[in-house]
């Protein structure tokens, strides 16, 4: 079984408005990252952007239409053309999210919460070794954000994701905008979250911006990927390091896409901590 480990450096959600930019491969860039869903058709100039950029770049592989938490198993033709992209593109990474998005053929526009009990770490275990197994590579789970809590869960979302990592075998993507975002919604400490958090099972972090919205009284955050990194989400950054070491990072850039310049530059400001943390264990 392939692994998924992208290379560490630093990398940037792909989007076709930045492909004169990234073409020719003059930026200091490790690896790239398309949407999984985005590229099942059969051929045509998404594909031919992606082998040129193959040139130059890593490739990584996001999905987002698997619904590793649904009531049944992700929907089989669709996770045959997961695997036939993954077959196509030979991404050094593939990954999903420890959410739902199906429900009896339905497709929802979401990633949406769990309950964490016993019944969901069963069948979300099942999945990932259901996909696993078709795709013959490990997979990356990311880290939600979230709105509401349930009652009858039982399990911290970190032991949750701790236990997923464990019985299955795959990576972690930490996503460390979304730690922020549940962090602030429900009103406890992310630096305490990152703490507990099964770091030994990291392969990539995900950094991005965030909107507010205002709910009669309180305001919620809303992982939105359309503006720069918050600047708490890079002290948290800071402090996942301290204790990884360097990590591949990708910033994440989906709505109101800014020129290029704008996305590098967090690209680079992630890459500088990175050398950072890098040099301070070759000086250890």
């Amino acid at each position: 079984m392939l692994e998924s480990r992208p290379p560490v450096g630093t990398g940037v959600s792909f989007k076709p408005d930045h492909y004169p930019d990234l073409a020719d491969g003059r930026f200091d860039l490790s690896f790239i990252e398309v949407h999984a869903e985005n590229y099942m058709g059969s051929g045509g100039s998404p594909f031919a952007m992606l082998d040129q950029l193959r040139q130059h770049y890593e490739l990584s592989i996001h999905g987002v239409g698997l619904s590793v938490g649904g009531e049944s198993p992700p929907d089989a033709v669709h996770l045959q053309r997961v695997k036939t992209v993954c077959d196509r593109f030979q991404p050094c990474s593939f990954s999903e999210h420890l959410a739902w998005s199906t429900h009896e053929g339905a497709y929802f526009n979401d990633l949406l919460p769990l309950p964490y009990t016993e019944q969901t770490l069963a069948r979300i275990c099942d999945h990932i070794d259901l996909i696993q197994t078709t795709l013959r590579r490990s997979i990356l789970l990311e880290n939600p954000a979230t709105y509401i809590t349930f009652t009858e869960s039982t399990w911290a979302e970190v032991d949750f994701i701790h236990q997923i990592a464990q019985r299955t075998g795959c990576g972690l993507l930490l996503d460390l905008n979304n730690v922020h975002v549940s962090a602030m919604n429900h009103g406890f400490s992310a630096t305490d979250y990152l703490a507990e958090f099964p770091l030994r099972y990291v392969r990539e972090i995900h950094l991005a911006g965030h909107a507010t919205e205002q709910v009669d009284d309180d305001v919620i955050l809303i992982d939105t990927h359309d503006r720069p990194v918050d600047e708490p989400v890079w002290d948290y950054f800071e402090t996942v390091l301290s204790s990884t070491g360097p990590v591949a990072t990708l910033i994440e850039w989906d709505q109101n896409i800014p020129l290029f310049r704008t996305l590098y530059a967090d690209a680079q400001r992630a890459k500088t901590r990175l050398v950072h943390y890098a040099n301070s264990l070759v000086a250890a």
